[in-house]
């Protein structure tokens, strides 16, 4: 039982590496997409589109049947959630450093199924809580240490924050909902539901007339982006995404299935600590002292969580 625990919470720290690797290209993507809310839809349709193409083949290749049931609507949940959330946090992404918003969005990603979980699973031993305690402040730590690029966040960057903190939750319980469709077929089915709402969302903005499109500017021509969809730059930082995102996705919910929910989601939700390292290498952002504490205290929470 301990080496199942164990490695239940290996992997979603696997997953949370994964999931902190694609929010890094997502931010960037819709940065360079522009980084308003029909240019964040658009990238996010963009890359679920790749990962789709990427999941029907593999369910071709495994000669899949159409699934049924329940967990159908699990799935779907997932991706309507999902895609909104992402959306949500991508956009607060682009509006500079991680901040105080990506410190709300994890804690709540964790704290959701970590209370589904006590009530289908019953409560977690003493060792476990504080390690779910301890893996909330290093998720605070990590996501809002000081910054020039998080001072003074607006109401609308928090509240977008909030509310991905929130769908990320109802994901990732979704996601463990809709297990029993094996790994593939449940995030196809999400990538599905996700491409098909955000397709509605933007033709309802473009009825409504909030479809037109700022002049380009110099960084957007840089990055590729000449109309309503994207060039070669903003398809890279997709592609990173669908892969890295989709890999995130397939790893939380063989940690679902190895252990607890909660051990699963608070774990998974360090996935800040990622994208600020990614940030670190690639943008060449140090992290601050209190990141690295965040760091640290982030490991000592998963050795905590899985004793």
């Amino acid at each position: 039982m301990g080496f199942e625990i164990h490695k239940n919470a290996l992997v979603a720290l696997a997953a949370a590496a994964s999931w902190g690797g694609g929010d890094f290209s997502g931010g960037m993507g819709v940065k360079a997409a522009g980084g308003r809310v029909p240019g964040a839809i658009r990238f996010v349709i963009l890359a679920h589109a790749i990962s789709l193409s990427l999941l029907l083949a593999t369910l071709w290749g495994q000669h899949a049947v159409l699934p049924h049931g329940v967990p159908i609507l699990w799935a779907m949940t997932g991706g309507v959630t999902g895609s909104l959330g992402v959306v949500a946090f991508y956009m607060a992404l682009s509006r500079g450093g991680m901040g105080v918003s990506a410190a709300v969005s994890g804690l709540l990603a964790a704290a959701i199924p970590a209370v589904v979980s006590s009530w289908m699973e019953g409560a977690p031993g003493a060792m476990r809580l504080a390690g779910f305690v301890l893996a909330g402040g290093a998720i605070w730590l990590i996501a809002a240490g000081d910054s020039p690029e998080s001072v003074g966040e607006s109401s609308s960057t928090m509240a977008l924050a909030i509310f991905a903190g929130v769908a990320f939750g109802i994901y990732f319980v979704a996601l463990k909902m809709a297990s029993p469709l094996g790994l593939v077929m449940p995030m196809a089915i999400a990538r599905a539901s996700s491409i098909t709402l955000c397709l509605l969302i933007l033709a309802v903005m473009g009825s409504t007339g909030t479809r037109s499109q700022p002049q380009p500017t110099s960084q957007t021509r840089e990055a590729g982006h000449t109309g309503p969809w994207f060039g070669k730059t903003v398809l890279w930082w997709a592609a990173g995404v669908a892969l890295l995102d989709t890999g995130g996705n397939m790893l939380f919910l063989v940690a679902t299935r190895l252990g607890r929910l909660d051990v699963a989601s608070v774990v998974a939700s360090l996935y800040p600590a990622g994208t600020i390292l990614l940030a670190a290498w690639y943008l060449k952002e140090q992290p601050t002292r209190r990141q690295a504490a965040g760091m640290i205290a982030a490991l000592a929470a998963v050795v905590m969580i899985t004793l």
